[in-house]
């Protein structure tokens, strides 16, 4: 069964590194494994393994941006928003879509600090093309000698009956991307890392393209190098929003590691849910010191394996298993990796429409860095529920605010349920819940509390 795998994967042209990673986790798969994290096996995160942002903030050296590489996965498609290109060409303020405002940001950096930062993307298959497509209309970002992107790598998917190869007509639907997880096998199998480390760069800071709030920051890599320290999660406290999430965890001989929803036992998922007990989500900014990650895969021969996550899906009415990892479950692979607690200002995903909501907004704004931030005064953006059925995509949100989002300035929670396109001049304040039975339209009107239209 192996071997056939690995000829499919060969075929596709899939390097050695990547097809010897996927037979692993494929073996333990065979093995019975499924990932699973039980509550006996760890514990909530040490103090001694937290680092108090607020203790370092004020202590980066800006020479270190000589030695840091900014890494953007930017693989999504933002399907479940209905987008069918990559998501980070979705405009998210203004007309400056995600791709535009990172951009900026690092060129602006660069000249604002006399330091070149590099800049580089992990695309997928997906979003390559119009990626690179779009980023030239930025020529400056190309003057670095280290190419701006690069590919994940993909798995096929597995049958669950069988444990087979998936088949299907439509060969884009036998391979799913293996998770975030594949940023190590993907920049070493492709020389990347080797190349970096060669050019003098020490430390990578890697987050998600859609997060508004992962910009660079001196302090961090300069704490690790102070200290020795060769990986840095930055985690937030957990509210009930983030309940559901995975959160931060150690193992009991006192090895931080992140849990996902999909590894908690179903009996679990209460406890796993409880914010007072795991208090702590992963942001997905990591920091790496990238002579750490070298030797990691060198003394692993060649490999970088992370704890397995085995997602079942169904494609075309067949079940299968896609085989995934996650970047951030890599904190448990080093020894002395930290977790940093930052605020909330640096995790500012767009995941859903909610989300593009408030950015869209009065709540956010553009600063002279082109970092999207909170309007001065406010120390939290207010909660923002939305009818999935009439907002859940990308056009029917802006077909239901043509004009753009309401004020939610003064609003400190915002409940959306029926058919209702808001036009000119609507403030929220307050608690605001609005419904509607059949289908209204709102304009030049001051709401506080319940309105049923």
């Amino acid at each position: 069964m192996n071997l056939n795998f690995s000829r499919v994967m060969k075929a596709d042209g899939l390097n050695d590194d990547v097809i010897r990673t996927f037979i692993t986790y494929y073996d333990r798969l065979k093995n019975g494994e499924k990932g699973i994290i039980a509550r006996e096996q760890i514990r909530p995160p040490s103090p001694q393994n937290l680092i108090d942002y607020a203790q370092i903030r004020d202590k980066g050296k800006s020479q270190i941006l000589k030695s840091t590489v900014v890494i953007k996965l930017n693989g999504g498609l933002g399907t479940s928003m209905g987008l069918s290109k990559a998501k980070s060409l979705l405009p998210v303020k203004g007309n400056l879509n995600f791709l535009d405002i990172i951009s900026r940001q690092v060129l602006t950096s660069r000249s604002s600090t006399g330091y070149d930062v590099l800049l580089m993307f992990m695309n997928s298959f997906n979003t390559d093309s119009d990626t690179i497509n779009y980023l030239s209309k930025y020529p400056d970002l190309a003057i670095q000698d280290i190419p701006l992107s690069f590919v994940q790598n993909k798995f096929p998917r597995i049958r669950q009956d069988k444990l087979g190869i998936y088949e299907n007509k439509d060969a884009t639907k036998m391979w799913n991307p293996p998770g975030h997880g594949d940023i190590y096998t993907a920049i070493s199998s492709n020389g990347l890392l080797e190349q970096l480390i060669a050019k003098g760069y020490r430390y990578a800071f890697v987050s998600n393209a859609d997060n508004l709030g992962a910009t660079i920051d001196t302090a961090i890599p300069t704490y690790m190098e102070e200290n020795n320290i060769p990986f840095v999660m930055e985690v937030c406290n957990r509210t009930e929003m983030d309940k559901k999430g995975g959160h931060l965890s150690e193992d009991l001989a006192g090895q931080l590691l992140l849990r996902e929803v999909a590894q908690c036992p179903d009996a679990e998922l209460d406890e796993f849910q409880d914010i007072n007990l795991y208090k702590y989500f992963n942001t997905n900014n990591l920091w790496i010191d990238l002579k750490a990650l070298e030797w990691q895969i060198i003394s692993s021969e060649g490999l970088m394996l992370l704890p397995l996550i085995v997602n079942p899906k169904t494609v075309d009415g067949t079940p299968v298993y896609q085989l995934e990892t996650a970047m951030g479950s890599a904190i448990s692979i080093f020894n002395n990796a930290k977790a940093v607690v930052v605020p909330r200002e640096r995790f500012a995903p767009v995941k859903k429409t909610n989300d593009l909501l408030a950015i869209w907004s009065d709540l956010y704004e553009l600063n002279d860095r082109y970092q999207i931030v909170l309007r001065r005064g406010l120390e939290k953006a207010p909660y923002i529920e939305l009818d999935e059925k009439y907002y859940g995509k990308v056009d029917d949100l802006k077909q239901r605010f043509p004009v753009g989002a309401p004020s939610l300035l003064s609003c400190k929670e915002l409940k959306i349920t029926g058919d209702i396109t808001f036009l000119d001049d609507v403030l929220c304040e307050g608690r605001v819940n609005i419904s509607t039975a059949t289908s209204a339209t709102v304009k030049n009107k001051l709401i506080t509390g319940d309105m049923v239209l």
